[in-house]
């Protein structure tokens, strides 16, 4: 057996240990597998949870909602008042920290009022590797991590997705649109409906991983390199340049350097 294989066992037999559990659920590729072993394993007494708000982008709600609806599962949307958070809004490199501690507090009252009081999140190891405080306030307020817990990477998961025929095994990796703005620069709903616009732009003119950097009315674009290739003519920087600036940015640059998981990260020390 493939240590994949033997690895999602592994988190089959783990989640057995509950009774009943809540998923929370993104709609993305790491948070799908683990809601569909979750509903494997346990049933009718698993539910789904995604929060809503201002820092996530319409269409991936709207995703995870038909992704739950094809898992047959219930789901639950809340709003767990991230722009009243000034912990958040100030936007220090502990951001994270305070989006996900008021996340799961919110998540976990939600639950407990169904009954439900064990809440795991999609968190796999690859996670582990990059600077995410968001990891220590789950791990303060008791969310489980079953795929970390297994053993499992960003590869194996799209592996095993892809063999049970789930539908976002090549989804690109998403992140709230708050990881758009730059440590120091306050959050505010201008700005993360600026990136969400923008963004929902490159996605309807096929482009397949990015991300819009919001530098006030300078938008700095990350392409994949092969994204890059498809940028790099004239109609279609055109199409971009006019689209992106229809969502507010008055100036429209690409990275050269190409897409980068976790690059406003850079130049953190010890935090």
């Amino acid at each position: 057996m493939k240590s994949s294989a033997l690895k999602y066992e592994s988190l089959l037999t783990r989640l057995k240990l509950y009774d009943s559990l809540a998923v929370a659920f993104s709609g993305g590729v790491d948070s799908t597998l683990l809601l569909k072993a979750a509903v494997d394993t346990l049933g009718e007494n698993v539910v789904a949870v995604t929060s809503v708000s201002p820092v996530h982008a319409r269409r991936e709600i709207e995703a995870a909602k038909a992704c739950a609806a094809t898992l047959g599962v219930r789901h639950i949307l809340y709003d767990p008042g991230m722009m009243e958070d000034k912990g958040f809004l100030e936007n220090t490199p502990r951001r994270c920290y305070f989006c996900k501690r008021r996340m799961f507090m919110r998540m976990s009252n939600e639950v407990r009022a169904l009954g439900v009081s064990n809440v795991v999140h999609g968190v796999n190891c690859d996670d582990l590797g990059d600077y995410r405080p968001g990891l220590k306030a789950a791990e303060e307020l008791g969310i489980g991590a079953p795929m970390v817990d297994a053993g499992l990477f960003k590869a194996e998961i799209r592996e095993l997705a892809e063999e049970l025929g789930l539908s976002v095994a090549r989804k690109p990796a998403m992140s709230c649109l708050a990881t758009r703005i730059p440590y120091g620069e306050p959050i505010t709903r201008e700005a993360l409906a600026m990136v969400e616009a923008a963004e929902a732009t490159l996605d309807d003119l096929g482009f397949q991983q990015f991300r819009v950097r919001h530098h006030g009315d300078v938008a700095r674009i990350e392409f994949s390199r092969k994204d890059l290739a498809r940028l790099f003519t004239e109609s279609m920087m055109a199409q971009v340049v006019s689209g992106v600036r229809r969502a507010g940015y008055l100036h429209v640059a690409a990275d050269l350097e190409g897409y980068g998981q976790g690059r406003m990260n850079r130049g953190l020390e010890d935090v």
